[in-house]
């Protein structure tokens, strides 16, 4: 079924896709097998359901035979199972088949009822602005289905752009790539491309590490470990988050300014870059990198 609430889920990408977009807008579950045909029966339902509530509710679903870590995770021990979840927690579910009204009712507690529906609803008329909402409240699945619609009917280097900035957040970097080829006037957003390919190295290098567990128990035992606190502001900057990782750069200039031919000030400055010299962040850690160096 297609729908741009609709989206798959792993044991990689559950936290992120359902318990954290779970903490804007409720989402559905739907644990499934592709021989169970209960499964296939009740997702036009569930799909349905979460069209009508028009973005307000999330449809994720969970191949179980080949995400049974999820399947173990939440007791999952019959198939269809469908759970709700909101602010990170399961808070309604039900397994087995269920005739769309019960279903309704059983999510009018969390969320109420779903808009009455209105005739010849129009399109967006504005993709991208939809898409960059989505892009960030988290929710990279939407904004990607959304984008590639969007880019079907009508490409814009504008729409490729945020397309590539969304495929790269999903994790998948050599499409991303490839999008930003088919921009047709690159000139025209140097800035932006440039910004998405120095996230993209710092997600290209930060696959090559170890855990970030792992890297903070080293800190922890030697705090002098440079690698491992280099590392970690690396994983930090993947993630996008900037301030931890600045500041976890800083203290390694101040604890081991030459460690990797002063790799921390380097990447310092590519941060500054990423973010824009008007940035908070960047005018506050430009400042204290200058008291530190002068």
């Amino acid at each position: 079924m297609s729908s741009p609430y609709l989206f798959d889920v792993t044991t990689d990408t559950f936290d992120r896709y359902v318990l954290e977009n779970s903490f804007h807008k409720p989402v559905l579950v739907d644990f499934w097998a592709d021989w169970c045909a209960p499964c296939k029966a009740l997702l036009p339902t569930l799909t349905t359901i979460a069209d009508s509530y028009a973005g307000e509710l999330l449809l994720a679903k969970v191949n179980c035979d080949e995400e049974a870590a999820l399947s173990e995770r939440f007791g999952i021990r019959s198939l269809p199972t469908v759970v709700l979840f909101k602010d990170g927690q399961p808070v309604e579910g039900f397994a087995g088949i269920q005739p769309e009204s019960a279903i309704r009712e059983l999510l009018i507690p969390h969320i109420g009822a779903a808009p009455e529906p209105v005739a010849a609803a129009p399109e967006p008329a504005d993709p991208a602005a939809e898409a960059t909402t989505l892009l960030d409240t988290g929710a990279i699945a939407e904004a990607i289905a959304l984008l590639q619609q969007a880019i079907a009917e009508q490409s814009s280097d504008a729409l490729l752009l945020l397309l590539a900035r969304a495929l790269g957040e999903h994790g998948e970097l050599d499409d991303a790539e490839q999008v930003l080829g088919a921009i047709s006037k690159p000139e025209q957003h140097k800035e932006a491309i440039s910004q998405l390919k120095t996230q993209w190295v710092f997600k290209r290098q930060a696959a090559e590490y170890p855990a970030a567990e792992l890297l903070t128990s080293r800190l922890a035992s030697d705090p002098h470990d440079s690698e491992a606190a280099y590392q970690l502001a690396i994983l930090g900057l993947a993630r996008q988050d900037y301030e931890n990782a600045m500041g976890g750069l800083l203290g390694l200039m101040q604890s081991d300014r030459s460690y990797a031919d002063g790799a921390a000030q380097k990447t310092l400055m590519q941060v500054f870059d990423l973010l824009g010299g008007a940035n908070s962040l960047t005018i506050q850690y430009r400042r204290r990198l200058y008291q530190l160096l002068y």
